[in-house]
């Protein structure tokens, strides 16, 4: 790792639904405690039924900073309503965070979902917010005739101020393929990176950032490079307390000298 990752500011957030089985009985305590841990913002799985007056004026107590959501496609067309509650809370991105199979089954469904996304992109950022496509998997193995898979596809078929990557480093290198190369590839349209780690064993599930084998300082540094605004820990599934899990992990980041100070 090279010098210059511990000499600029990181954002670094956390997405929620590495939390939601806490959120779902108490999310405002929840958030205060991501705050103790020393994240600097969320991104969003859902709201907790609160008002965004409410939640906005609970971040700012909180010294956290609201900067996503994850909001589903029929959820997503629903544009003012979104970018109405989403401004209030301070937010930059909205987020389409995955596809059910009979929005991508057959490929050919892609060419209707990129006019579609590229449709509420133009909306959204009539309304000052970004939106993004967080992948998993299933982009990167669906190919069409002439194996351009479907993230390629959707990316070429939107232009960069209708739809932004939000890159899922685990799901890229479960396939195979490398996370830092794809950031590459996305350089300049690639705002919001989430941070995973994949276990050494046979099962290559998910793990605590630094103790898989993703090479985090690499797809970090490469991330700065390429413009990265804010990279958010997930893990999708826990083996224990998923807090315990999002200490563990900004503990690691607090280490390579990317995250700041607990609070």
């Amino acid at each position: 790792m090279t010098g210059s990752i511990e000499q600029k500011q990181h954002n670094i957030g956390i997405q929620l639904f590495t939390l939601r089985d806490r959120t779902a009985t108490d999310f405002a305590g929840t958030l205060r405690q991501v705050s103790e841990l020393g994240y600097d913002g969320v991104e969003f799985a859902g709201f907790g039924g609160m008002e965004a007056k409410t939640l906005a004026s609970l971040l700012n107590g909180l010294g956290l900073r609201g900067v996503s959501a994850h909001i589903g496609l029929a959820e997503l067309s629903k544009v003012e309503e979104v970018a109405s509650f989403g401004k209030e809370i301070g937010l930059k991105y909205v987020v389409c965070p995955w596809l059910a199979p009979e929005d991508r089954e057959p490929f050919s469904k892609y060419e209707a979902l990129a006019e579609r996304l590229a449709q509420l992109g133009d909306q959204y950022a009539r309304h000052g917010l970004s939106l993004c496509y967080h992948n998993h998997d299933f982009e990167f193995t669906t190919e069409d005739g002439h194996g351009q898979t479907a993230h390629d596809y959707l990316f070429q078929a939107t232009e960069p101020g209708q739809m932004q990557a939000e890159l899922d480093v685990y799901w890229v290198e479960r396939t195979g393929r490398s996370a830092t190369e794809w950031i590459s590839r996305y350089k300049g349209r690639c705002p919001l990176i989430h941070l995973k780690d994949m276990s050494a064993d046979e099962r290559r599930t998910f793990a605590e950032l630094g103790r898989g084998t993703l090479p985090i300082p690499a797809i970090i540094e490469t991330g700065d490079a390429c413009g990265a605004d804010w990279y958010f820990v997930e893990q999708d599934i826990c083996p224990g307390d998923p807090l315990d899990s999002a200490r563990i992990s900004i503990e690691y980041l607090r280490s390579i000298g990317v995250a700041g100070p607990d609070r």
